[in-house]
């Protein structure tokens, strides 16, 4: 199995499964009880594809240290971002002057640049890996 079906199954996968159970809890309670989408999810899914980046490149042998320093300091600028998000997520629960669909669409983008940027950093290691075995 190569590193991108790893990444998908270990990381993209798993990084999943808070939006899995609240689409599941969704489904099975009445309707108006759990929202469907949550910020929470989003930003969950984001910091998951971040710290697995962080660990991939750390723990892979490249001669290219600019490329490795580059992607990890964005993996470290997107957490501190998530970790903002998280905390206003947190704080709009007894603050009503936070705007929450702003939060979320917010998440839900970065979480799409997060598992672009996750993927670029996942196929340029399975493409290097091939390279060194062959």
């Amino acid at each position: 199995m190569n590193s991108k079906s790893k990444w998908l199954i270990y990381t993209v996968l798993v990084g999943l499964i808070p939006m899995f159970s609240r689409f599941l809890i969704w489904v099975v309670t009445t309707p108006g009880t759990v929202n469907i989408i949550s910020s929470s999810d989003f930003i969950a899914f984001g910091l998951i594809l971040h710290i697995s980046n962080i660990n991939e490149i750390e723990h892979f042998d490249s001669k290219d240290r600019d490329w490795k320093t580059r992607h990890n300091g964005f993996s470290i600028v997107f957490i501190a971002i998530y970790t903002v998000l998280f905390s206003l997520t947190m704080l709009s629960e007894g603050v009503s002057s936070i705007n929450t669909s702003y939060i979320e669409r917010c998440a839900i983008a970065l979480s799409m640049v997060s598992f672009l940027l996750s993927f670029i950093v996942f196929d340029r290691i399975t493409k290097l890996s091939s390279k060194e075995v062959a």
